[in-house]
């Protein structure tokens, strides 16, 4: 692929013993008012940074200049006051992920928005043009990107094993998130290290976005405004083996009928595939519907090819196709304020309480889309469906931040 595609990069960091108090959930994983209170009480929260917007009365515009230059401002006084600092020279990152017996490997670095630009950075999803603008905002005005990207490569033993050589050692950062996820990182700024990295890096054939398309829109955008001036031309990124992250399922929350009632929606359910008795835990081609108290198991038929139709074969498209569409009325997922997304740490129970309490009519539980499928239709250079993939656990944002 090239020598400079990924490159190392002076990081600003939090101190370690700060760490735990300023790192926070990605930006947009969480709404105003969940940031606004997991903030509370806390100036060194990186939500003040993320989403300036909540140092502002509820109901003030989120996207108002002067929003903006409060994320400026809280970020330059971290730095001010020591909390965050900037490394003096480049280095490339080990970031490890842990949580339960999941634990995952990921190598920091910043990576070349032409390669973003030319394909060679795939992507499968769809941006939306006002969350790419916010970012856009959000970088221009701080001049630096505040999160990283979220790539996969598919597993190479080199790479992968060296990584797991220089995380053998002791953690410079290392703490455990509310959540109960383990973040841990090492630096790598000998030059024999880096070099063995770039070497590595230089052999990828491909990243694909797992998660920050828009992140990565955004950086590119800002790129192509400043014509590469500064170090626009590269954007903050976590890069992490295909075979050591766990995809998530989906779900979906249904608010009405749209003219339907329970009835006649199973009974036309029927014609779209058997059913039977589910438990929210549906296989592969299979969907499981919460309606009148208890769990349906819907089976597709005629699924198409994979090898043919990637995109059609999965189970998110099936889903909308022949249910949520013709069946409900619900044409278009990314618009439709019909439809709620449930992430995938959402499991059957809570699915359930929604339906239970009246948020919705109908729960639809998903199988989780796989690492593969993901990988092929980027490489085909298709567009998955909104929604269509949950990464878990989140990286935080805060832990690394790239100053343009």
């Amino acid at each position: 692929m090239g020598d400079s595609w990924i490159q190392s990069f002076a990081a600003v960091r939090p101190r370690p013993e700060l760490a735990s108090r300023i790192c926070v959930p990605p930006y947009d994983v969480v709404t105003t008012e969940e940031a606004r209170r997991m903030a509370a009480d806390n100036p060194l929260s990186f939500f003040w940074v993320s989403r300036p917007e909540i140092a502002f009365p509820p109901g003030w515009d989120p996207h108002a200049p002067v929003v903006y230059e409060r994320g400026r401002a809280r970020f330059e006084e971290l730095l001010r006051s020591g909390a965050l600092y900037e490394e003096e020279r480049p280095a490339f990152y080990v970031y490890r992920l842990r949580t339960g017996s999941h634990q995952q490997l990921g190598l920091v670095g910043v990576a070349d928005c032409e390669a973003y630009l030319r394909g060679d950075i795939r992507r499968h999803e769809l941006t939306r043009p006002d969350k790419e603008d916010d970012r856009t905002r959000h970088i221009e005005v701080l001049n630096a990107q505040t999160g990283p990207a979220y790539l996969v490569y598919r597993a190479m033993a080199d790479l992968d094993g060296y990584l797991a050589e220089r995380a053998a050692g002791e953690p410079e950062v290392d703490f455990e998130a509310e959540d109960g996820v383990r973040h841990s990182v090492w630096t790598v700024a000998d030059p024999d290290g880096m070099k063995r990295i770039a070497a590595a890096c230089a052999q990828l054939p491909r990243l694909y976005i797992a998660d920050g398309h828009h992140r990565t829109a955004a950086a590119a955008r800002v790129y192509q405004k400043r014509r590469g001036a500064g170090r626009s031309r590269y954007f903050l990124a976590v890069m992490f083996p295909h075979d050591q992250l766990r995809i998530l399922p989906y779900h979906r929350l249904v608010r009405d009928w749209g003219g339907l009632n329970e009835t006649e929606f199973l009974g036309r359910l029927v014609q779209v595939g058997e059913l039977g008795p589910g438990n929210g835990r549906p296989g592969r081609h299979e969907v499981d519907v919460f309606v009148g108290g208890r769990w349906h198991r819907v089976r597709f038929r005629n699924v198409p090819d994979a090898a043919v139709d990637a995109v059609g074969a999965l189970d998110v498209s099936l889903l909308q196709n022949r249910v949520l569409g013709p069946l409900l009325g619900i044409e278009d997922p990314r618009t439709s304020p019909r439809l709620e997304f449930a992430g995938g740490a959402v499991g059957p129970e809570g699915l359930e309480a929604a339906v239970r309490s009246g948020r919705a009519v109908c729960a639809f539980a998903m199988h989780a889309t796989e690492m593969e499928d993901l990988l092929a239709i980027a490489d085909r250079g298709a567009i998955m469906p909104p929604k269509s993939t949950w990464f878990e656990p989140k990286l935080r944002d805060g832990l690394f931040s790239h100053r343009l």
